[in-house]
Parts: C-alpha cells; structure tokens; sequence
C-alpha cells in the first residue's frame, strides 16, 4: 500500500503546491472541473494535517494517528517535501524509528533527499546524509530566524516596526470574542474552530483576559 501525507501550518495555506507535486508522481488524480481537486490513485491512502504547526512532532499530530493505524510492513510513506513531516533532526530521527519498527518505506518527493529510495533505511549513508542535511537547514532557519530579529530590533529602535496585523478581525473577531464571553469557550477550543493559533486568540481577548501577575523573584 502506498500512504500519502500532507500538512500545511495555517488555515490560510493551501494543500495545492503539495498535491501537485504528489500527482506528478501518480499519486493522487486531478479531478477535472474542480478547484483544488485531486483524490488519491489506486491503492493510495491520503491523510491530511490542515493548518497543523509544524511545531507538533510528526508522530503526535491527528493525521499521522491515523497512518499509523493504516501502515503495515511493506508499505510506502511518502510527501511532497521533508518539512512537512518533520521539522528538525530530533522529528525525522523519530520518524525514521518510527518507520523502521514497521517495516514501512519512507520517501521525499523533492528537494535533496529525492533521490533516496528509503529515508528510513537503517544503513549508515542514509542516516550521515540525513544528518548534514537536515543539520544545514535547521541552521539556515535559525540563522534566518536571528537576522528576522535583528532586522526588527533595528526598525523599533527608529520608530518603523508597528508588529504584524491581527490575524482576526471583523466578523470572525466578534464570534470569538461572543463566544469567549457569552459560551465561556477555552481558548484552546476558539484556536481550533477558527484554525489560528492560540497566540491569535489571547490578542484577539486581550482586553477580556484576567490579568496575569509575573510573580518576583524569590529573595535568596
């Protein structure tokens, strides 16, 4: 059985650019005189993670539950690009165990772990490579992540960095906050419905939240 998993980190992200690159494969069939529709092949099984932060690790997240539960030895486990199942090295070496224990095949459509016909493969090549690679992108994004900081650091210390806009506004800002006053909703339960992360809600309420004390330092 080949399995197909997807994931995208926001609500606002599309599945599109995965599935295209999943059909290129002959993975998943276009469905004509639909938009963004594509269903899976013969003898594939499609499981999504919408608006699913890749925070998560792979092995925890609702659609991988449910690979988990349809996967047997000799099955494929394949995505369109490696962070979209795993963010770091920690995530993929879990993956790999994971895949391992299960005599289930694990590939990369593109990017450059294409070319490994098993990710998953318990070989000391495949899990060197892995390593540098994965190691040079989780550097690149830190790095990004510190040059994204110092940039914003600089622009507030002139007065031009006004933060990013609210993610809720409008309608969907009123039926959060409705529901927060009126329903009692957990924040937790207002992130999912709305697909935002819970930081959106906490600024969505700010004004409504109990005001939480930092407590001082304990004297030594």
């Amino acid at each position: 059985m080949r399995i197909v998993y997807s994931r995208s980190s926001t609500a606002t992200q599309s599945l599109l650019r995965q599935r295209h690159i999943l059909t290129e494969a002959g993975l998943l069939v276009r469905t004509e005189g639909v938009a963004e529709g594509f269903h899976p092949a013969e003898g594939v099984l499609l499981f999504e993670d919408p608006a699913t932060t890749s925070k998560i690790p792979a092995l925890e997240r609702p659609a991988f539950a449910r690979v988990a539960a349809a996967a047997h030895p000799g099955d494929t486990l394949t995505v369109s690009e490696l962070f979209r199942l795993c963010r770091d090295l920690v995530d993929i070496h879990a993956v790999r165990e994971w895949c391992q224990a299960r005599g289930v095949v694990l590939r990369v459509l593109s990017g450059p772990l294409s070319n490994f016909h098993d990710l998953a493969a318990n070989d000391a090549t495949t899990a060197l490579i892995i390593n540098v690679i994965t190691a040079v992108g989780q550097f690149q994004r830190d790095l990004q992540n510190e040059l994204t900081a110092e940039g914003i650091a600089a622009a507030e210390a002139e007065g031009r960095y006004r933060g990013r806009p609210p993610v809720l506004t409008g309608a969907r800002l009123g039926e959060v906050r409705a529901a927060y006053q009126e329903q009692g909703a957990s924040i937790a339960a207002l992130a999912r419905a709305h697909g935002v992360s819970r930081a959106a809600i906490r600024t969505a309420l700010a004004d409504l939240l109990p005001h939480q004390s930092v407590p001082s330092p304990r004297s030594a």
